[in-house]
């Protein structure tokens, strides 16, 4: 596998501006390499047992087995004012947008959540299947993670049994995953993780464009092409994800992500 050389490039892009639709600079599986070091790695094609259990998780997030939280959709004013409808009949033909968290939840006292929990999804009967297949996920991108970076595996196993009790891990890397539906973030950084370690990003996408990861510090997106993961370091530097463009009503970008938060050291 070929790897990719970051170079640190200057930009005017701040943290919370959308992304726009753009071409993808990275569409082949590589080795992310930044001042020498090995930092993450793209895969546009997953091992078979990783495949299986990906497309387990997808299909039973997109079931009703699932509980999600439904989100304000970013087209609906744009649908509105070109078609000339109500408010009501834009929704119904907007980009329905949707996402799922499982396992740790940092504490909000403000949102009368004194204290760290694990999601409420952990305990719907009906969405058993997908919380196995989904750990199931992380733990085989954990073996992808040990082979083409072992060290990083180390160490981030380590930080993680360092500073995160055992009911708040979710897999031997992270703390929690969220997965979302049609959700193009706009640029952000990760800076409730625990530095030094990486997030996965598997993606399941149908008849759609766009939807890559912009990293505008390295002057790259990656295109995140369907049954393709990615390995980030996202605590590092703002990323976001260009527009998602839908061909139909059937089509859909979905990311299934795993990341290691601070804070569940109590």
């Amino acid at each position: 596998m070929k790897t990719l050389k970051l170079i640190k490039q200057e930009h005017d892009i701040k943290i919370g501006k959308r992304c726009d639709y753009m071409p993808s600079t990275v569409d082949d599986s590589c080795l992310l390499e930044y001042e020498g070091k090995i930092i993450g790695f793209y895969l546009t094609e997953l091992p078979d047992r990783l495949q299986q259990f990906l497309d387990i998780a997808n299909n039973e997030f997109i079931s009703k087995n699932v509980p999600k939280s439904l989100l304000e959709r970013s087209d609906i004013y744009e649908i509105q004012h070109k078609y000339g409808i109500t408010r009501s009949q834009a929704k119904a033909l907007g980009t329905p947008q949707m996402s799922t968290i499982l396992g740790s939840v940092l504490a909000k006292p403000h949102l009368r959540r004194p204290y760290n929990s694990t999601s409420q999804v952990h305990t719907h009967k009906k969405a058993k299947t997908f919380v196995k297949a989904m750990l199931m996920c992380c733990l085989e991108s954990e073996n992808l993670i040990k082979k083409y970076m072992p060290e990083q595996y180390e160490s981030q196993k380590k930080l993680i049994e360092e500073t995160t009790l055992p009911k708040y891990r979710f897999g031997k890397l992270f703390t929690s995953s969220i997965s979302n539906y049609n959700i193009a973030a706009p640029y952000h950084q990760d800076r409730g993780n625990l530095k030094n370690t990486v997030n996965v990003i598997l993606t399941k996408r149908k008849t759609s464009k766009g939807g890559s990861l912009h990293v505008p510090d390295f002057g790259h997106i990656f295109k995140q092409s369907n049954n393709s993961i990615l390995v980030y370091p996202a605590w590092y530097n703002i990323h976001g994800v260009t527009k998602i463009v839908r061909e139909n009503e059937q089509s859909y970008r979905n990311s299934l992500i795993f990341y290691p938060l601070q804070g569940f050291d109590k």
